[in-house]
């Protein structure tokens, strides 16, 4: 069965609420991070495996860019949180994971707490009030992965956060409610026949106690 795209990512596409990657790696230096923007500080398998696809929910590696000379740039850990499966080349939606637990004085930043299903090695946060959208090249590998739960909130956050997001969703309501009020108001619209207009007359005329 062909895959179609979220209600989310065609809002977020509309909304244009999309921040530049270039923003995370400025706003959180990997040099800061534990892991110094090395993903060979995490093992994702015993045996690892090479990844080709990536779901919704997984923990992945990304690069920013790449030297010209084909050196590696810098790299850091997001979570993917939706998937285009319409685009070529193909592209996911993401939010950043740090380290920086400081950084949770910010409401918008979620605790994440390292398991065996997320396979981190810190405690960490996830900026959910940004998305970055990425494509399929510039992820490295898995790292582990999140639970439906809380994608949702994370979602739900960014959608309670997000102030372009938020007001493209309100005006776009406000205009269904604007075109249902319509389609209400044309089907209450009667089309009279001749018969009905002289009865509805002649009522009218007679509650009046007037002769026609």
């Amino acid at each position: 069965m062909k895959e179609e795209m979220s209600e989310f990512l065609k809002n977020l596409y509309a909304s244009g609420a999309i921040s530049n990657l270039h923003e995370a790696f400025e706003e959180f230096p990997v040099e800061e991070e534990w892991h110094k923007g090395n993903s060979d500080n995490f093992v994702c398998e015993e045996n690892e495996e090479v990844y080709t696809s990536f779901e919704e929910g997984d923990i992945v590696f990304v690069k920013e860019y790449e030297y010209a000379d084909g050196k590696k740039g810098y790299k850091h850990l997001f979570v993917i949180i939706e998937r285009n499966v319409m685009a070529v080349p193909f592209e996911v939606f993401t939010m950043l994971i740090s380290s920086n637990l400081e950084k949770l004085k910010f409401e918008a930043n979620k605790l994440l707490k390292k398991d065996s299903l997320n396979k981190l090695h810190k405690d960490s946060i996830v900026k959910t009030d940004k998305i970055y959208q990425i494509l399929m090249s510039q992820i490295e590998k898995k790292v582990g992965s999140v639970t439906k739960e809380a994608l949702e909130e994370y979602k739900k956050s960014f959608a309670q956060r997000n102030k372009t997001y938020a007001k493209y969703l309100k005006d776009k309501e406000e205009l269904k409610r604007e075109i249902q009020k319509g389609i209400d108001s044309a089907n209450n619209d009667r089309l009279y026949t001749a018969d009905e207009v002289y009865n509805e007359a002649k009522e009218l005329l007679e509650t009046n106690n007037l002769k026609e």
